[in-house]
């Protein structure tokens, strides 16, 4: 597979000596312009990757945050075409950042698996983050996604032993997500020191980048987890800041989108300027 936007974006991280920040933001939460306008604003509000979760009636790994914007996005009209287009429309002035895809298989079973990775791809796709494909189902989806130039980005957990790693890791690129809990997003606080040593077991067997998400919320715990891994992932809170935001109408309020990436712009600086503090 040839080099991606995310390659390139990690390489360039590393060789800087800082970690990446990754936002989480629902497609189409809470409509489709609301969406569009904080996806447009996330990369100057120091967002390295973007996450863009594809809206879906049943999204079993999430907590009731996400899950809630979920059904906000799904009211609102959102559908895979739709999230497709939304990357299509970012595309349009930023060629650089990398939006992964995240959600379930069913919206793309749905939708035929060589369409969604065609229209994917077209749309300005880079990678996929898909929870409920295990590493036994490659063929299903992970194979045809990498050989569609698409990486594929696994799940790592506190469950998966030095013996089920292998198995996780074998078509896995672009980065290793480690999920620092046990349990859905946005529902318990990871301990940084339990996070480090995961990571570095997780580094054993891989060299690809790890980034670390579940239960980040504030700037003070990003920096921490991004002291330990090469990555930390937030989602959650940003979501939840989006649902602050919202009027009678479910609509984002006059200056809304502003403020949710004011406080992305928090999160970021967290994350930015951890290696840093830890130095000094």
């Amino acid at each position: 597979m040839s080099t991606t936007r995310l390659d390139r974006r990690f390489a360039k991280l590393k060789a800087e000596g800082r970690p990446a920040f990754v936002t989480f933001t629902t497609a189409g939460d809470p409509d489709f312009d609301g969406s569009l306008e904080i996806l447009k604003g996330l990369p100057a509000a120091g967002a390295d990757v973007i996450e863009l979760g594809m809206p879906f009636t049943d999204p079993m790994a999430d907590g009731p945050v996400i899950q809630a914007s979920s059904q906000r996005a799904l009211k609102a009209g959102a559908t895979t075409k739709r999230t497709l287009e939304l990357v299509r429309q970012f595309r349009a002035g930023d060629d650089e950042t990398p939006i992964v895809l995240m959600g379930y298989y069913n919206p793309i079973y749905h939708m035929g698996v060589e369409k969604f990775l065609a229209a994917a791809r077209a749309a300005g796709v880079d990678g996929l983050i898909v929870v409920d494909l295990p590493p036994e189902e490659d063929d299903e989806l992970c194979v045809p996604a990498l050989n569609a130039g698409l990486n594929f980005i696994r799940l790592a957990t506190p469950t998966t032993d030095d013996k089920r790693l292998p198995a996780v890791l074998a078509n896995t690129s672009g980065f290793v997500y480690y999920v620092s809990i046990t349990g859905i997003t946005g529902t318990a606080t990871p301990e940084s020191t339990k996070v480090a040593g995961a990571v570095q077991r997780i580094k054993r067997h891989t060299s690809l980048p790890v980034a670390v998400g579940f239960g980040i919320r504030t700037p003070e715990q990003a920096a921490a987890i991004a002291r330990a891994a090469d990555g930390a992932v937030i989602g959650s809170a940003i979501v939840g800041a989006i649902a602050t935001e919202l009027d009678a109408g479910r609509k984002l309020k006059a200056g809304g989108a502003g403020r949710v990436l004011a406080f992305v712009r928090q999160l970021a600086e967290g994350v930015h300027n951890a290696r840093q503090a830890a130095a000094e």
